[in-house]
């Protein structure tokens, strides 16, 4: 999950990862969903899950207890207790590619281009030595970590053999040599970038595959400049051209139809008429990109939770027709891509691992009261 979600891609204010859960414990069943409810856990459990995998974390804010009379430590202890880890991608997995609006932006017939919010990482040029017996386990760890990505090329690098020397001191444990001697031994010299959000994850996987006690790394910050944002940048949101032109009103059926359907529904805003060719999409909630879209060459933009107020001001300023969704129905479609993700990853390792989507409806809105138009 950390590999096709990296960990350093979510929000500062975010909290992802394994929220409860033995790192060591094996896994040989994992199911998805989008919140971790009572129904979703006690579903997990009935199924014998080793693993839930759900986008929104369970404990994110104002969280100061986990005891079992209140409404989330019941469903910590619940999963304890049955054996289940919990684990969340959230935010990581709105801006990963494929990640939930790439999802999104496949099913409504949209090409997932561009990021609204791209994440622009500069990147920093690592180097460390290592002996050449171990280069290849410190190499896939840091890989692993985020590092060696460059363009359409991954596990990017270069090295080439040194000579380093070292004398270990009194409290000194050296995996070669003895303390108080001057020790010279041949290595090789690792390079290679790693984007600057992952810099504490490289470094605790290098330091922790290396087999020196201290590692001789240095980390140089570069500056990338600018460029055109294409399809492969990571971020926030997705822009991309409708599979075939439609109407607002035709395209605001097709996502009432290709999303699941829920008491909330679909609300468009914007003349029905107006031919729709061009889309911006963002899961979940997406209010706040509003005034992106405003200065982009969009017709339509596609999100949920949705206010009056800021909508009406975006329609009053000349701003692209808006098309709301419930939240819930805008990123569920992201546990089968997710599901998919693991079974592929796994498949590959020769990992037997079963996966499966809990189909259970954790949308809040239960009545939808609608009058005459």
């Amino acid at each position: 999950m950390e590999r096709a979600y990296p960990p350093y891609l979510a929000e500062s204010w975010d909290a992802v990862g394994l929220i409860c859960g033995d790192p060591a414990e094996s896994v040989e069943s994992v199911v998805f969903a989008l919140d971790c409810t009572d129904a979703v856990a006690d579903d997990a459990i009935a199924r014998g899950a080793d693993m839930l995998i759900v986008h929104h974390p369970l404990l994110m804010r104002g969280v100061n207890s986990v005891a079992a009379n209140t409404p989330k430590g019941r469903i910590v202890h619940k999963l304890i207790r049955a054996g289940v880890a919990l684990f969340a991608a959230h935010t990581n997995a709105d801006s990963a590619r494929p990640g939930v609006n790439d999802k999104l932006a496949e099913l409504l017939g949209v090409t997932p281009g561009a990021p609204l919010r791209p994440i622009v990482d500069e990147l920093d040029k690592w180097g460390f030595t290592v002996p050449a017996e171990s280069a290849e386990a410190v190499k896939d760890a840091v890989f692993a970590a985020g590092a060696g990505t460059v363009g359409d090329y991954t596990e990017a690098g270069f090295e080439f053999a040194v000579t380093g020397q070292f004398r270990p001191g009194e409290g000194a444990d050296p995996h070669i040599g003895s303390r108080g001697e001057l020790e010279r031994v041949q290595e090789l010299r690792v390079e290679f970038v790693a984007p600057r959000r992952a810099r504490e994850s490289v470094r605790a996987a290098l330091v922790k595959a290396h087999p020196y006690e201290e590692p001789a790394l240095d980390v140089v910050e570069t500056h990338s400049g600018t460029r055109e944002l294409g399809e492969k940048d990571l971020g926030i949101g997705r822009v991309g051209e409708l599979d075939q032109p439609m109407t607002l009103r035709e395209f605001t059926e097709r996502v009432r139809t290709t999303l699941p359907a829920t008491t909330w529904g679909v609300r468009a805003a914007g003349d029905p008429e107006a031919m729709i060719r061009k889309v911006a999409v963002a899961s979940g909630a997406g209010e706040s990109f509003l005034g992106t879209v405003a200065k982009m060459d969009v017709d339509c933009f596609v999100t949920s939770d949705l206010r009056h107020h800021p909508v009406d001001e975006h329609l009053r300023a000349g701003g692209c027709a808006v098309i709301d969704t419930a939240h819930w129905a805008s990123e569920f479609p992201w546990c089968n891509q997710a599901a998919e993700v693991v079974a592929r990853g796994l498949e590959a390792e020769s990992i037997p691992v079963d996966t499966h989507v809990l189909d259970i409806r954790t949308d809040p809105w239960t009545i939808h009261g609608q009058g005459d138009e």
